[in-house]
Formats: C-alpha cells, sequence, structure tokens
C-alpha cells in the first residue's frame, strides 16, 4: 500500500499552501521583509526604436523587411519605404532560388557573408524578413540599402 505524507494529503483534500495560510484564493503569499527583486529591472525592457524597414530584435540582431519582386532582369534595390525595402530579384520564384538569391545579394550590398544573411520569415510570399546574424547597426544597414537606391 502506498503511504502518503501530510503535504499530499493536504493537497488532495484541496487545502495548500494558500488554504493554511487563510488566504483567500487568487491572493498572493506576503513577501519576506527585505525580500528583493534580484536580477529583474523595474520596468520592463523596451525595444530600441524602429528605423523603417530596418528593426533590432529584443536579442539584438537587426531584421529587415522586404518587398521581394523575382524573375526582374537584374538584382537591384528598388525603393527604401517605412513599410520594407523592395528588392528586385533575377531569379525566378520557384523551388527557392529568388529566397537564395535575396539572400546571396543582401550579403554583397550590405557587405557580409552569405552565412550571415538569413531568411526568417515568408519563404512563399513576396513579403519577407531577413535576419542578419553578424554584429552591426540598424543605421549602417539603412544608410547603406539607401545608397543602393541612389545608384539605380
Amino acid at each position: 500500500m502506498l503511504r502518503l505524507g501530510r503535504g499530499l494529503r493536504r493537497l488532495e483534500s484541496g487545502r495548500g499552501a494558500r488554504a493554511s495560510a487563510g488566504l483567500p484564493l487568487g491572493a498572493e503569499m506576503p513577501k519576506k521583509a527585505g525580500a528583493t527583486n534580484k536580477g529583474k529591472s523595474p520596468e520592463p525592457e523596451r525595444p530600441p526604436p524602429s528605423l523603417g524597414p530596418v528593426t533590432v530584435d529584443p536579442r539584438g540582431g537587426v531584421t529587415i523587411a522586404i518587398r521581394a519582386k523575382p524573375g526582374s532582369k537584374q538584382n537591384a534595390v528598388t525603393d527604401v519605404t517605412a513599410e520594407a525595402v523592395s528588392v528586385a530579384i533575377a531569379a525566378p520564384p520557384s523551388e527557392g532560388e529568388a529566397n537564395a538569391e535575396l539572400c546571396r545579394y543582401l550579403s554583397k550590398v550590405l557587405e557580409l557573408r552569405k552565412s550571415d544573411v538569413v531568411l526568417d520569415k515568408g519563404g512563399k510570399s513576396r513579403e519577407k524578413v531577413v535576419k542578419l546574424l553578424a554584429s552591426t547597426t540598424a543605421e549602417e544597414i539603412l544608410e547603406k540599402l539607401k545608397q543602393q537606391v541612389e545608384k539605380k
């Protein structure tokens, strides 16, 4: 036969620490005198402000909102708006060819390694999010993208 300790019997009967302390349902246990919130900041962390289509995610990585135009004659950054960076891709939108070419082209434009430019969202959509794994700032990325539009 299985023997239960007092604590388990109390939990089975519906009486836990809250009931034995005489607290109403939904109430919290009182904090000990001198207890502090170790490692917790008093106010929640806010993500840094976004620079239009280029944002910094909470973990510190830079992401770019892309509006892809596959099947173009040549690769080019055509426009930088508040919502997205428009990029013409010289690859067909089949079997991920345009996605691979987009990452290759952006790595060249942003002067990063190919492995540092990763498609994060939108594998089958024209609206995509590209994540940059290299340590860089959103301001630098936005400036390089705007320079590409001016060259056009």
